[in-house]
């Protein structure tokens, strides 16, 4: 059984490791947050008897080697990026589930026919370079090298030049051979209400809804907020607002659980007397069902490619675009099985956000397991999730794991 003291070491540390200290968690890829929870996860991997290395983009991984010589590792971990103020749950849960498995397997003396690895990804979350999903991505050879070379922050920083201020070496591989990889285990905090009014402990997922992301520009004319005539404006905030106000009525005439979100709006030149000449916001699109993802693409390009007149100019890029993913079936019902033998209550769902499982589904037989956050909420300081049904979530993933290492 999962040692709940140890899960609480492990949350308390990681917890520290934020740029805003009693505002949430704050912790960019690279940054010296990164680097310090990076630190307390390799010394934890190697206290657990696992092998530690670390790739070309700075994922994390722990390797206990199987009796199988060059066999397919079972891939359990999460990511430890996050969002700007957000919570101490939201990926930290999954890495520290999978170096409490690794824990168990040590304290059992467990020795596994295939190897057994503990991952820990960077810049999920597309908080410092945009898109989302970047550690999963570059290990399964979505981010071509050239690609990787021109990825940069909102400062101008590239990666390559974030990572080697934190110490790491861009130069490492980055694809890992799908070859190598098993599977790929997630435990998750749900970010939604339904486990907790249920009062069920375990949710295996078995879709990830589809997502995609653009960054939309929208150009005008600076002018003098005093001296410019109404009907001689080109204002591009007032275009971008217009816009964005209207996105939700697209996303609510298709249905199907379709949702759409503005989350990042930049303005410029940013002067309270001046007309602004440019504005940069995000648009953020999800759906259980890709036409629906289709049909709102076309129908969101349509608007915004309407407003280009009266001096404005716009422009749209799509910086992600990621199908809806159902998960391995296999993985799924060795899930279900576990939480049966463990006594665990559980119910099949639908995953509303995007996680690393939905990239390496289509690489690795891929599962995932959500546990209840408290009111639903996530991506903020109140994000929490209980002890006990972190334990109980490592205890699935423990049984599970071990079945995954033994068969063939």
């Amino acid at each position: 059984m999962a040692n709940k003291e140890r899960l609480k070491q492990h949350l308390e540390t990681m917890s520290q490791y934020t740029a805003t200290p009693n505002e949430g968690m704050t912790r960019y890829s690279y940054s010296p947050e990164d680097v310090k929870t990076r630190k307390y996860m390799k010394e934890k991997m190697a206290e657990y008897g696992l092998t530690v290395r670390e790739d070309g983009l700075g994922n994390i991984f722990g390797k206990l080697e199987g009796k199988k010589e060059f066999a397919p590792s079972v891939l359990i971990g999460s990511h430890f990026d996050s969002v700007p103020h957000g919570g101490n749950y939201d990926g930290p849960a999954g890495v520290i589930a999978g170096l409490e498995v690794a824990a168990l397997f040590q304290e059992h003396n467990i020795k596994p026919t295939y190897p057994l690895e503990v991952i820990a990804m960077i810049e999920e979350e597309g908080s410092r370079f945009g898109g989302g999903l970047m550690g999963s991505r570059g290990i399964n050879g979505l981010i071509g090298e050239e690609d990787f070379h021109t990825i940069r922050d909102k400062d101008g920083i590239s990666v390559i030049e974030a990572m080697q201020e934190a110490g790491l070496d861009p130069t490492l591989p980055k694809h890992r051979d799908p070859k190598t990889m098993k599977a790929f285990l997630e435990l998750h905090i749900e970010q939604g209400p339904i486990l907790e009014e249920e009062n069920i402990s375990i949710g295996v997922v078995d879709t990830i809804v589809g997502l995609t992301q653009f960054e939309v520009t929208i150009e005008g004319k600076a002018g003098h907020a005093g001296t410019t005539p109404m009907d001689r404006r080109s204002d591009a905030l007032i275009t971008a607002a217009t816009i964005v106000s209207q996105l939700p009525k697209l996303a609510k005439a298709e249905g199907n659980g379709t949702v759409i979100t503005t989350g990042q709006f930049a303005v410029y030149p940013n002067g309270s007397n001046v007309i602004p000449d440019k504005v940069i916001f995000s648009i953020d699109l999800r759906s259980g069902e890709e036409a629906s993802i289709q049909r709102v693409m076309e129908k969101v390009k349509a608007l915004i490619e309407s407003y280009q007149k009266d001096g404005i100019k716009t422009s749209i890029e799509q910086q992600l675009y990621i199908q809806p993913k159902e998960l391995s079936k296999e993985v799924r019902s060795s899930l279900k099985e576990s939480t049966g033998k463990l006594g665990i209550s559980s119910i099949p769902m639908l995953s509303g956000a995007g996680h690393d499982a939905m990239v390496f589904s289509d690489y690795t037989e891929a599962g995932m397991i959500f546990i209840p956050s408290k009111d639903g909420l996530s991506h903020c300081p109140e994000e929490w999730s209980d002890l006990e049904h972190l334990a109980q979530g490592v205890d699935v993933l423990f049984e599970t794991a071990k079945r995954l290492t033994e068969a063939e």
